[in-house]
């Protein structure tokens, strides 16, 4: 079995947009006719299809539409400027760009380069050939579903490659996880599970993930285009969804938003892209009543290892409100030097990409750049990534440490730290705060971390924005909270 055979296997429910019902069958009649699209312009196994969509179900349909030409599906994101789309273009060495009538003047250029177009609008399905030679485009393996770039956060992004088998592997292992059951024993209920809430980018993985757990799980999709939290609660009261995920970054607007009060019946929500911070997730579940249950996975293992089930959020609720859950069934996880380490069956096997190959320990242990530590209960707590822990004349300071706390403080609305770089002791740390009262005021923030730090934690620095910079999954942009630093020290 395939990621390509999800569509057609089990219960055949639509997916919903915000103004309307999709059907199942018009879904597999468009994949039908984009994958005969690509086998007119030779696709053959293993050729990239780099695709450039909004959050529509004619997306949903290229995806499965590639993977039944048995293509490898590279998304590329609308929102991206034309320098880094090119940038990314002559990284993958695509065959051909899939995309919609607006967006495809975006790559004249590049098909006058020999880049074959397809044009997919509504439900119509159009290919333009290219008529300049190019060289053989790459060609990967049976088992390689999707060319997905790293978040970028501190480094250049670059495409990890996501096989068919470890994402069906470890979606199964989380379904097992969250129903209670062993990893691959179905369920008896006959009753159709919920439609699947997608507040998330198709064209990023967290995104595509959801879908493809939701086709898995025989359930249904509701596609949204942007998040807004009144329209997510809108959503939920719609389509009943009694659990759903967000990335922090929604739910922190959420819990901002007056207009939003009541989210029933809506019972948990899974935080997924990014940590989430305590005090978020208490703030939520004071506001609404909605449990929240972080996760944690990476791009490079294909997916999520780490999360709750619901026995587990029975048991342990609020009294472990930030950690990220416990190991899915069949996925060690162990604790080196600081660093968290996890062994999945794919890695155990050494099937990672070569690009990789550097960060995959004797026995198949994996490193994966974070920081974390295990408590008795076997539940995993992240401390950041190994890169952003700042060494301040030889004392380690951890930022999500000092952001829980900056955070807790009346008048903050959001926090980040970094290590500023320092002649006398190496690093410090600095603060960039997103005030929520204008009265707050440097003075005051600076005492409340004194007063729950320890003192060689306590920023040297706070510095008040407007926002924080996030790429599209939430994910604080570090790099450019460094920068301004530099800037301001110049």
């Amino acid at each position: 079995m395939t990621l390509a055979d999800l569509l057609d296997n089990g219960p055949t429910e639509p997916v919903h947009l915000v103004d309307r019902t999709v059907p199942r069958d018009e879904l597999t009649a468009l994949r039908d006719e984009i994958a005969v699209a690509l086998t007119g312009l030779d696709m053959q196994s293993g050729h990239i299809a780099a695709v450039m969509l909004g959050n529509t179900s004619s997306t949903i349909a290229t995806l499965f539409g590639v993977w039944s030409a048995r293509g490898v599906y590279a998304p590329l994101n609308p929102r991206a400027a034309d320098p880094e789309i090119t940038s990314q273009l002559e990284t993958l060495g695509p065959l051909v760009v899939i995309t919609d009538a607006a967006l495809a003047p975006r790559f004249d250029v590049h098909r006058a380069a020999g880049l074959h177009l397809v044009v997919v609008d509504g439900d119509t399905v159009t290919a333009h050939p290219s008529d300049a030679a190019t060289p053989a485009p790459p060609r990967f393996d049976d088992d390689v579903a999707l060319l997905q770039f790293t978040s970028g956060t501190t480094g250049r992004p670059k495409p990890v490659p996501l096989r068919h088998s470890t994402v069906l592997d470890l979606v199964d292992r989380l379904q097992a996880r969250l129903r209670g059951r062993k990893s691959g024993e179905k369920s008896s209920a006959p009753s159709t599970p919920m439609p699947n809430l997608v507040p998330l980018s198709l064209s990023l993985w967290a995104g595509i993930y959801q879908v493809i757990f939701a086709f898995r799980a025989g359930a249904g999709v509701v596609l949204m285009d942007r998040f807004e939290p009144v329209e997510f609660a809108t959503l939920v009261r719609r389509h009943g969804i009694r659990s759903t995920v967000l990335p922090p970054a929604a739910l922190t607007m959420t819990v901002q938003s007056e207009e939003v009060t009541d989210l029933a019946p809506l019972r948990i929500v899974r935080s997924i892209t990014a940590p989430l911070s305590p005090v978020v997730a208490r703030r939520f579940y004071e506001k609404f009543g909605v449990m929240v249950l972080n996760s944690y996975g990476q791009t490079e293992l294909g997916g999520e290892v780490v999360g709750w089930s619901a026995a587990d959020s029975r048991e342990f609720g609020a009294d472990k409100i930030g950690s990220v859950g416990r190991p899915l069934p069949g996925i060690e996880v162990r604790i080196d030097e600081g660093e968290v380490v996890v062994r999945t069956p794919s890695t155990a096997a050494g099937r990672v990409d070569s690009s990789l190959l550097d960060r995959l320990a004797e026995g198949g242990w994996f490193h994966t750049g974070d920081l974390g530590w295990l408590d008795e209960d076997g539940f995993l707590w992240l401390d950041g990534r190994v890169s952003d822990m700042i060494n301040r004349g030889g004392l380690k300071v951890f930022p999500g440490v000092v952001e829980d706390v900056l955070l807790a403080c009346d008048g903050v609305a959001d926090a980040a730290v970094v290590g500023v770089p320092d002649e006398r002791v190496g690093e410090l740390p600095w603060g960039f705060v997103v005030r929520s009262t204008a009265d707050v005021d440097e003075a005051a923030v600076t005492q409340w971390c004194r007063d729950h730090l320890t003192p060689y934690r306590v920023p040297a620095r706070l510095v008040f924005v407007d926002e924080l910079p996030r790429n599209d999954v939430g994910k604080v942009l570090k790099r450019e909270l460094s920068a301004l630093a530099e800037t301001m020290l110049a």
